[in-house]
């Protein structure tokens, strides 16, 4: 594995800060759902995730810089210090001992060695074995599809995650096409104990043939006729909780929004929000004579202007 501030592009004394700030920009560039045309992006968003898991961790970040683990959080074998009399002056990291079967000289025996090792010569007390350091599991990215229909009825939505798990994941309320909801536990093992990564679902919305999302507030059109639009009518409107009857004031052009209270999708502080249903006015078909010769007669004795014409 490369070495993690390579990987997050930041010097070996940047700050807390910096560092964070490169994951982030990272991720959000690598993210699989961000960079689907790129083949390599999950990879390069995992090794960013696992180089923050080290450097963005103050204490492990202080044992990769001494040396003590590696970029991928293991510890690191750095041999055995403090051997007598067969270490070489100067020579750092695993020493190096010459071995005699004669008389006199710098002769050790095994017993010598093993009893230096474990503590001390005679019958000094053993240390006990250097742990591994737990490291914490890597986290998935997934994606759910999740339509508005199950957001409005608070149903659970199907997730397949890149561990081979399939979940029900319940979407809170609230939540909007594009945002990501972190299952806790559901990433991939931790190494020596560590606990288990998490899995990052963004959630999108499928699009649907007729309403269409906007935060907490769905729109949809309708279409009336002229006369309703003229005279006002009562109209069924179908909503994703059923159809309703939506009061068509008289004088409404084409374009006017009416609100219905409560039919949009679930707010995160309880409650709903509210459809926007917008009027598409839609002449008969083939025309009609009678409407012709009274729009003739309208036009001709009541002609009002609708548009600014002098807009370049």
């Amino acid at each position: 594995m490369r070495d993690p501030y390579e990987v997050l592009g930041v010097k070996k004394t940047a700050s807390d800060a910096e560092i964070k700030s490169a994951f982030r920009r990272l991720a959000k560039k690598y993210h699989p759902d961000s960079a689907k045309a790129d083949q390599r992006a999950k990879e390069r968003f995992n090794e960013a995730n696992a180089a923050y898991e080290i450097v963005g961790d103050k204490a492990k970040r202080k044992q990769f810089d001494a040396g003590e683990i590696g970029a991928d959080g293991k510890p690191r074998f750095r041999g055995f210090e403090g051997f007598g009399r067969g270490a070489q002056p100067g020579a750092g990291g695993a020493r190096t001992f010459r071995w005699s079967t004669g008389g006199g000289g710098d002769a050790f025996s095994s017993d010598d060695i093993l009893s230096e090792f474990l503590g001390g010569f005679g019958r000094g007390p053993r240390s006990q074995q250097a742990r591994p350091t737990p490291v914490r599991g890597e986290d998935v990215a997934a994606t759910v599809a999740v339509t508005l229909e199950q957001m409005v009825r608070g149903e659970k939505a199907r997730v397949e995650l890149p561990t081979g798990r399939t979940l029900d994941v319940a979407i809170p309320a609230g939540t909007r096409s594009g945002q990501t909801i972190r299952l806790k536990g559901q990433g991939r093992p931790g190494a020596a104990g560590g606990p288990v990564g998490d899995a990052l679902v963004t959630v999108e919305f499928v699009p649907h043939p007729v309403f269409r999302a906007d935060g907490d507030t769905l729109r949809r059109e309708v279409a009336v006729t002229l006369d309703e639009a003229v005279l006002g009518a009562k109209v069924r409107v179908p909503t994703l909780d059923g159809p309703v009857t939506l009061t068509v004031p008289a004088k409404s052009s084409g374009g006017r929004a009416l609100r219905l209270k409560g039919k949009g999708l679930p707010r995160a502080g309880g409650g709903r929000g509210d459809l926007l249903v917008t009027l598409r006015i839609v002449l008969p078909d083939g025309g009609d004579g009678d409407l012709e010769a009274l729009m003739k007669t309208w036009r001709a004795n009541h002609r009002y202007q609708v548009r600014d014409e002098s807009e370049v």
